[in-house]
């Protein structure tokens, strides 16, 4: 697979769960916490959207939003307001799904909010979080973000009339959403740290695609350099200033990290895990494993994964 796709499927996509948010007034929400990553999108009206420790956001209609890291937030109609503890009045709506809030009047602006959380593997989210800012914002005019249009008219409908089947719906268009959100925030040419960001460039984007189809080859730097026609020299410099890392760490990390999931949740030995990342020898797997992961293959695979953060109440 392609290394975006590998990545994802590697942190696991847990759980996906979207609400309808229907706002008129001046209002504004504090949340306190989430888990992993928000998604969302106004359609209609417009929001400010704040995440502790980055800018505000100014979000209008057709635009989408990421949150990471499960910092606290507000949202509301604009500065100045006092917000209300946003856990509370999605506990206190009698439709968790489909929650209005604000004043009855009904010449009052009105803004509808359709976001959902996404919720990884706590193991390996970092692999994802670690590249993402706090805050995004993506434009409804951006390259990609058309894609966006029919996943959001879908969870629209599908939150704000809960028909059969609707939850298992939300829960798939929710990841969706997730995804074409991420290729929308790529395509729009922001600087993105690590690998993910590396993904724009062309030839280091495939160099990093060429190490997660072939990940068992045994490359070398000249090699992936010629399959991208750049020197070995150059290759090597721009792969480690944009990826972070040396090309040939990265892909031993990768390996690593893949065969430490796999050690994790299958009961396959350390014997068969090691030969499908390409080691004949058993104690060099556990060498590079010690390396990267921090502990003993034979080790890993006993050690319980730490607990999941408290589940907050807003979806």
């Amino acid at each position: 697979m392609d290394p975006l796709s590998d990545v994802l499927t590697l942190v696991n996509i847990r759980s996906a769960f979207s609400s309808r948010f229907v706002a008129a007034g001046r209002w504004a929400l504090r949340f306190e916490s989430y888990r992993h990553i928000k998604v969302g999108a106004i359609v209609a009206g417009d929001c400010l959207l704040t995440a502790d420790g980055a800018s505000s956001l100014r979000l209008s209609e057709g635009d989408c939003y990421l949150l990471t890291g499960g910092r606290p937030y507000e949202v509301g109609s604009g500065p100045g307001i006092e917000p209300r503890d946003g856990h509370a009045v999605f506990r206190a709506s009698p439709t968790p799904g489909n929650v209005r809030y604000g004043t009855a009047d009904p010449d009052a602006e009105r803004t509808v909010i359709v976001g959902g959380s996404i919720t990884l593997d706590d193991v390996t989210a970092a692999l994802l979080l670690d590249c993402l800012p706090p805050a995004v914002r993506i434009p409804s005019g951006s390259p990609r973000a058309q894609n966006l249009r029919p996943v959001l008219g879908m969870l629209e409908d599908e939150t704000a009339a809960g028909p059969m089947g609707a939850g298992v719906m939300i829960e798939h268009l929710t990841r969706i959403l997730f995804v074409q959100a991420l290729r929308a925030y790529l395509a729009a040419g922001e600087p993105v740290p690590g690998w993910l960001g590396a993904l724009n460039d062309p030839q280091i984007g495939a160099a990093l695609t060429l190490m997660h189809q072939q990940a068992v080859r045994r490359w070398t730097v000249a090699e992936l350099a010629a399959e991208v026609g750049m020197s070995r020299s150059g290759f090597a410099s721009r792969f480690r200033t944009l990826v972070g890392v040396p090309p040939l760490e990265y892909l031993l990390r990768w390996r690593m990290r893949s065969a430490a999931e796999t050690l994790r949740t299958s009961g396959r030995t350390v014997g068969s895990v090691a030969a499908e990342w390409g080691y004949t020898s058993e104690s060099a797997f556990s060498h590079a494993f010690k390396r990267v992961i921090g502990v003993p293959p034979g080790r890993h695979r006993v050690t319980p994964p730490p607990p999941p953060a408290a589940p907050v109440v807003m979806r």
